[in-house]
């Protein structure tokens, strides 16, 4: 989609992305869940989520695609973190879209889930990557969420976001391969301008 066409249609959907919003917002508060143990977690979906408003007309595909890439991007962490099963994700889509936006919708969610493991590195495997280049809009996402993380890492200072800034530098190389499904379909793209932004704090 051209910029124009995208803000246009998004601005057509602000209600429904509002509601989306809020209702994203009131789960992860119904599980005390914070970010940084500062904010509430909503601080943290509406950074992810400032991506999909600036880059998203990059990779969407069409004006169908936007309710399901904002859910998926609130809704990210919700299998995660807020104890909702797939099958919850799905059905909360619902009150918001079609079957088949919501079923785009959940798969972009439950590609973001780690994996059980014990370590960050068996959370985040082989098996985990697979699922986001495998996943319409997956990528694109995973992409936001990490730049929203770093962005929040790199410019503020405790001990928390001082160990992240070497965790996410370290892992920056392998993190961009692993992501990326080097695909032609816009859906699977990876914005070169949030790889970037990222690589400039990283660098910085």
């Amino acid at each position: 989609m051209t910029h124009e066409e995208y803000s246009i249609a998004i601005a057509s959907l602000s209600d429904v992305i509002e509601k989306i919003k809020r209702s994203a917002h009131e789960l992860h508060d119904s599980v005390n869940q914070t970010y940084d143990k500062v904010h509430p977690y909503g601080f943290h979906l509406d950074m992810v989520v400032d991506a999909v408003y600036n880059y998203g007309h990059e990779v969407c595909a069409s004006e169908s695609d936007i309710l399901p890439l904002f859910f998926g991007t609130y809704y990210h962490d919700s299998i995660e973190d807020a104890r909702l099963t797939y099958n919850d994700v799905m059905e909360i889509a619902l009150q918001f879209m079609s079957q088949d936006q919501a079923f785009m919708a959940a798969e972009i969610a439950y590609a973001l889930t780690n994996d059980k493991g014990r370590t960050r590195a068996e959370r985040a495997g082989e098996k985990y990557y697979q699922g986001i280049r495998e996943t319409p809009y997956a990528p694109f996402v995973k992409l936001s969420d990490r730049l929203a993380n770093i962005t929040y890492s790199f410019t503020h200072t405790n001990e928390a976001n001082a160990h992240m800034k070497t965790v996410y530098s370290n892992e920056l190389p392998h993190f961009l391969e692993a992501i990326n499904p080097k695909s032609d379909d816009s859906r699977f793209s990876l914005p070169q301008a949030m790889i970037d932004k990222i690589i400039h704090f990283v660098n910085d």
